[in-house]
């Protein structure tokens, strides 16, 4: 049996089509399910019609796609990256007016298409608002000569469903003016009435808006919406808005999907992480999760400890926001909760012993008397361990208030309605990997060993390795999704940081040395073969095959942030894999030299951006200035038909399945409806 959707530009069926035989290229079907199809096209000039519109798409080129990854909550970068296209709105703007505008003016035009609500609020304090209405005029035909250019590649109803409902009639009749030159004056009186009723800022905006969706026909986030900065939530927000979107998950990402769904060690992380870069407003403001019992809970454990190893990360201008007291609430949070999550981390090591997670179980390695830790047999002086809720005689036992603590927060978050929107986008739209247009989408690894053959995960007895152990993951992380059970699940700390982890990509996560061992040989994080390996065509071309793509594909990664001002180059291996974690965080900037990697994928092949570092929003808007994108051509192709995407194969079949149809109606088969 086979699922094929048939897409009609006015009707969507969803029809079983029981395939019985094939005689010669002949698709044969049941006559029942040709009688469920007839019900949607009724007679031969409506399947007729529906052929000839579909057989017409195919010949149309195809749209672009914009990769994102590694957005680690910083907000405004993606917004503006979002919103700009990567600089491919630019390009069309040089397209469409070329000499004919300075460049003044095309980066005015630039920043009204990006900011179009904010930037027209800044000019109306500029200009009198007899200039601001010539202005708006001017700026309407601009607007309605790129967004024509924009829609060349799609069918007009399409175009339709992307322009706003309440302007679509007025903006369609606009955008096909160039094309009746014997309606002039009837054009010209649409505009001079949108103008002087005072909707010229709303036909502004939303044709801004209707410029992002044609320019950009989808969008693909490789993972990773979630870590240090500030704004996840927003990011998630913007997504769900968003008219065409996938998502590859990320590590980061796992957590909070664990966290929602009563994952403790997942929720536990979480919490870790905010406070340490600051972040916990995500988890009381935007979430509206309590951390009140916390505060307690580290108030009366730690009030006289230093908490040195647990002092928020922030910058010059953050201090000057908190009191020295304000600090350390948030420093002894970060405390209480690691402490917690090294505790439980050891009941999913023990329950769990082909995870060959035992590395982590390290509070029964230390000696309290000589402030030292065992580390694969060799001893190593800690900065402190002052830990007053763990019992030399059973370490890792969660003391009451402990317990308390963590079923009040698993209460929190498996009950927030926003989190619960976040987490349900993850696994409508998201997935462990993507096969898209002949690419592979992965944020982080495929496991190898150093002969590049695929590294076996075991669970409950059964061994996966390669695709079937993505389809594994991918697969357990739905059902635990759909499932009513909200408990601690060893998958997503496996995930998190285990060795053979699609996610993870390392031998250790070595959290525990990091905050408490100075030798830093012990924060060694030794990154799997694949990292070595994807810069290998031989590899790259096995892997791509490995997920039933051709040769001619691209494997296209996240997790690894490009160290881009060491000379590392984002285009491996001929071109056959693409790494576009460039650091839009803040904190790989001094490491990578720059604002991001992105990749955009046209009619006419693959082309990577890297981007300046993002200033600010209000920078943006006031100076006119835009991330500077340095373009690079990874593969030129030649121009690419909507017949030469996975959607065009979709394509193909429709029609096959409905010229089988016209068939039966042509030899009276089935009769006609009117």
């Amino acid at each position: 049996m086979y699922n094929i959707t048939l897409k009609s530009e006015y009707k969507y069926v969803i029809i079983l089509i029981n395939i019985k035989r094939f005689q010669g290229d002949i698709m044969m079907i049941s006559r029942e399910h040709l009688e469920l199809l007839s019900q949607n096209f009724r007679n031969i000039d409506e399947t007729t019609k529906e052929i000839i519109n579909l057989e017409a798409i195919l010949s149309l080129p195809k749209g672009t796609e914009h990769f994102l990854s590694d957005i680690h909550g910083e907000y405004e970068a993606f917004d503006h990256i979002l919103r700009n296209g990567s600089g491919v709105i630019k390009e069309k703007l040089k397209e469409v007016f070329g000499n004919r505008l300075p460049k003044k003016e095309l980066n005015l035009l630039a920043t009204i298409i990006y900011y179009p609500e904010e930037k027209l609020n800044l000019l109306k304090k500029e200009l009198s608002n007899q200039e601001y209405q010539e202005y708006q005029k001017i700026l309407l035909l601009r607007l309605l000569e790129v967004t024509q250019i924009a829609a060349r590649k799609y069918t007009r109803s399409k175009v339709r469903k992307l322009l706003p409902k309440n302007f679509d009639y007025i903006i369609e009749e606009l955008l096909y003016k160039m094309q009746n030159r014997d309606k002039e004056d009837y054009y010209e009186k649409i505009l001079e009435n949108i103008i002087e009723l005072g909707a010229g800022d709303k036909f502004i905006i939303e044709l801004s808006l209707s410029i992002h969706k044609l320019i950009i026909d989808h969008l693909h986030i490789v993972g990773d919406v979630y870590d240090r900065g500030p704004y996840p939530d927003k990011i998630m927000d913007r997504l769900l808005e968003y008219h065409s979107v996938d998502i590859q998950w990320g590590n980061h990402d796992m957590l909070w999907i664990g966290a929602y769904l009563g994952d403790r060690i997942s929720l536990a992380n979480v919490i870790r992480i905010c406070a340490r870069y600051d972040n916990l407003d995500i988890v009381e403001d935007r979430y509206g999760i309590s951390l009140r019992s916390l505060l307690n809970l580290s108030e009366t454990i730690y009030k006289d400890d230093s908490c040195k190893e647990f002092l928020p990360k922030l910058s010059k201008d953050d201090k000057l926001k908190y009191s020295e007291h304000e600090i350390m609430q948030i420093a002894r949070m970060h405390k209480a909760m690691a402490i917690i999550q090294f505790k439980i981390e050891k009941q999913i090591i023990d329950k769990y012993p082909e995870f060959n997670l035992s590395s982590r179980a390290l509070l029964d390695k230390i000696d309290f008397e000589k402030k030292t830790v065992t580390i694969r047999g060799k001893v190593y002086p800690l900065t402190s361990c002052d830990f007053p809720t763990v019992d030399t005689k059973n370490p890792y036992k969660l003391t009451k208030e402990e317990e308390k603590v963590m079923t009040k927060l698993r209460e929190l978050f498996i009950t927030s309605d926003k989190l619960k929107k976040h987490i349900e986008l993850f696994i409508n739209k998201g997935a462990m990997y993507t096969c898209y247009n002949g690419n592979l989408l992965i944020h982080g690894c495929m496991p190898v060993d150093d002969m590049g053959n695929f590294q076996e995960f075991i669970y409950e007895g059964n061994k996966y390795s390669g695709k079937a152990m993505l389809d594994f993951f991918d697969k357990k992380i739905r059902s635990i999704f759909y499932s009513n059970v909200r408990q601690d699940n060893g998958l997503f700390f496996y995930l998190w940081q285990g060795e053979y982890s699609p996610l993870f990509g390392k031998r250790d996560m070595t959290t525990f040395e990091r905050y408490f061992i100075e030798d830093k040989t012990t924060h060694e994080e030794v990154k799997n073969a694949y990292y070595q390996l994807r810069d290998n065509e031989e590899f790259c071309i096995k892997l791509l095959k490995e997920f039933g793509l051709s040769s001619d594909g691209h494997i296209i990664n996240g997790h690894t942030p490009v160290k881009a001002s060491k000379g590392e180059n984002p285009v491996k291996a001929g071109g056959r894999t693409i790494v576009i974690d460039g650091g839009m965080s803040r904190a790989y900037h001094k490491t990578t030299g720059h604002g991001g990697y992105t990749l955009t994928y046209n009619s006419y092949g693959l082309q990577i951006m890297s981007h300046d570092i993002f200033q600010s929003k209000k920078q943006a808007l006031k100076n006119e200035t835009d991330i500077v994108s340095t373009r690079r051509v990874v593969d030129r192709l030649d121009r690419k038909r909507v017949s030469d995407t996975d959607n065009g194969v979709k394509i193909k079949k429709q029609i096959e399945v409905l010229k089988l149809l016209l068939e039966e109606y042509r030899e009276g088969t089935l009769v006609e409806r009117f």
